[in-house]
């Protein structure tokens, strides 16, 4: 009786220890710039950063309870805030986080899904100390390869679009390329570029500097990123500002391999797809946008201190809490993960 009673107790101890229900809205613990994923097999990660250190937690069960927070890795002097965070992407097998220390180099971790087990990869950069700005984005196909975008200075001090790409299963990124120069000297310095892909097809969005005005640029590839096109600036208005928007949008390749795209002008959020005028959203700031399993885009958006969805195609709004840096991934059942920040806590709810 009492070793039954003692296996009881290890078995409650080991399941407190994994995982917990958390209520529909509530703080999954202290952290910054959540970053959240959804592999092929509909494993949810929320990468974030606490002072030097990044964290994940992990949901087999669509965001209803989540592992303990693991600690991925420190990275010395490690960008945070302001879209400077971990970021994280997912594929059938493998799970890469990337982090960039203020010195400039850009740090990468990697997670078989079958060990579980995050490992130090080294530097994806393979120029030292060429990314300061901490600005980046990382995405992944289903066939396990991972593609990433940056601000890199390497090109006489300014900064340009870099892009570089790995197999899961390779050691090392492949050869840093320009994939995009400013016929004025410079991108914009503050905002972070953005990725995605589907097949072949990879595009980056980034914020231009051109003559003065602030506007968002795509370059696309038809070839996993081997060479891209002329950058397309995006939308009919332009933005003159002698400033930092510190807001770079969101862009993805949807069902239908349209790309969408989100960004923000003069305080107010659009969304444009590339040839076409831009589409009024709303007020707001920090957004991003994703596709939900109907095929339906939506974005995820910040108005002063109230983080909101909006529906692209009826612009219906569902607010989802107080904060900031809103985040948001589809989920089966027609329902939504959204993660957030809140006075330094992460938040998360499922609508």
């Amino acid at each position: 009786m009492k070793l039954l009673f003692l296996s009881i107790v290890s078995l409650i101890t080991i399941f407190a220890v994994t995982s917990w229900v958390i209520p529909a809205d509530d703080s999954v613990t202290a952290g910054q710039q959540p970053q959240v994923t959804s592999d092929s097999k509909g494993v949810i990660r929320v990468v974030f950063g606490r002072q030097d250190e990044i964290f994940c937690v992990t949901s087999n069960d669509n965001g209803v309870t989540f592992s303990k927070p693991v600690l991925v890795a420190k990275v010395a002097d490690m960008h945070l805030g302001m879209s400077r965070g971990p970021q994280i992407a997912s594929s059938a097998n493998f799970s890469i986080i990337t982090a960039m220390d203020k010195a400039g180099n850009i740090h990468w971790f990697r997670l078989d899904h079958k060990s579980n087990k995050w490992k130090d990869a080294g530097t994806l950069n393979d120029l030292n100390k060429s990314a300061p700005e901490g600005l980046m984005s990382i995405t992944a196909d289903n066939k396990d390869n991972f593609y990433a975008t940056w601000l890199d200075t390497r090109s006489g001090g300014n900064n340009q679009i870099y892009f570089s790409s790995i197999s899961a299963k390779g050691v090392n990124w492949s050869k840093n390329i320009m994939a995009y120069r400013s016929p004025d000297g410079h991108v914009c310095e503050c905002c972070k570029p953005n990725i995605a892909v589907k097949g072949a097809h990879v595009v980056i969005m980034f914020r231009n500097w051109i003559n003065g005005s602030r506007d968002l640029y795509l370059t696309a590839s038809a070839n996993n990123g081997k060479s891209f096109t002329p950058a397309e600036k995006l939308g009919l208005d332009s933005w003159k500002l002698n400033g930092c928007p510190m807001d770079g949008g969101g862009v993805i390749i949807g069902n239908s391999n349209s790309v969408q795209t989100t960004w923000q002008r003069k305080g107010i959020i659009y969304y444009a797809e590339p040839g076409k005028p831009e589409v009024y959203i709303g007020k707001g700031r920090t957004c991003s946008i994703s596709e939900s399993n109907t095929g339906s885009a939506f974005i995820a958006l910040q108005n002063n201190d109230t983080v909101k969805l909006v529906a692209v195609k009826n612009k219906t709004v569902t607010v989802i809490g107080s904060g900031g840096f809103l985040r948001a991934v589809s989920l089966p059942g027609n329902k939504t993960l959204c993660v957030w920040e809140q006075n330094n806590q992460v938040k998360f709810k499922r609508i």
